[in-house]
């Protein structure tokens, strides 16, 4: 793979001027791609002409560029999150439905969890989660259910890390997390009043795959007065059970399962 002067491969350039758009920049000129990736002009300028020529990118009537659909439709053919995505829309209407806030499709990525599908609601007024958007692991319901099911050593190594507290009612603590996540495993949910925003609840609940492993986590996001874990962890869990079944899981929503390794 030819690398350039800096000794930065073709690819991670490609990366960079990619992963430069965002919900606030979803088109911008060529000279605004460059300074946002920190690649040089005379590169930038080149490779958004070679994305260009690909359909990867697309121009604006005012010369601004922006993310193309020959991109998505490369990425979505074989991506595991359609088919995850795919089998959780019914249920997730149904919950949003019912609930009548937020719903979201969160996954374990790296450090971080990573939305793949929300379900949105006008009363959502604290909800800082969207789709293809990220969130610290244990700084939501959702990421710290996967964390409860994630293999030991990788535990074990997030805990090793020093945490950011964002809200007093945050967990960083090593004792304090690993205590929640094994109440987590045995009751097969987690709600977490205030711990990114002081304003929302979370509550999650896992998604199995096949291989009896969690691949997803379901949850809502609530104002913090209207939480009512008891009436809404029913909804979540039914949801949950249908979605795994949906991708091959023949188990029960509690019990002994594998630790997870992150394949549908």
């Amino acid at each position: 793979m030819a690398n350039s002067s800096s000794g930065e491969s073709i690819i991670r350039r490609l990366v960079r001027l990619v992963g430069a758009f965002d919900d606030a920049h979803l088109t911008m000129s060529v000279a605004t791609l460059g300074r946002r990736s920190g690649l040089p002009v005379t590169t930038t300028y080149r490779l958004v002409d070679e994305l260009l020529n690909e359909g990867l990118l697309e121009r604006e009537a005012n010369g601004e560029v922006r993310i193309g659909t020959r991109l998505w439709e490369l990425v979505s053919r074989s991506s595991r999150m359609v088919g995850l995505r795919e089998a959780a829309l019914p249920f997730m209407e149904d919950v949003q439905s019912v609930v009548q806030h937020s719903t979201t499709l969160g996954i374990l990525d790296s450090d971080e969890v990573l939305y793949i599908e929300r379900i949105g609601s006008r009363d959502s007024q604290v909800d800082i989660t969207k789709v293809a958007g990220r969130l610290p692991v244990h700084g939501t319901s959702s990421g710290l259910v996967l964390l409860a099911y994630s293999p030991p050593a990788y535990q074990d190594l997030f805990l090793s890390r020093t945490l950011e507290k964002f809200t007093d009612a945050t967990l960083t603590q090593p004792t304090d997390l690993r205590r929640h996540l094994a109440n987590i495993r045995q009751q097969g949910f987690t709600s977490m009043p205030g711990i990114i925003v002081p304003e929302s609840s979370g509550i999650a609940v896992p998604i199995f795959g096949r291989a009896n492993t969690v691949v997803a986590a379901l949850s809502v996001v609530v104002p913090r007065h209207e939480e009512n874990v008891a009436a809404r962890v029913p909804v979540l869990m039914t949801a949950a059970r249908g979605i795994s079944r949906a991708l091959g899981w023949r188990g029960e929503l509690k019990g002994a399962v594998r630790q997870s390794n992150g394949s549908i």
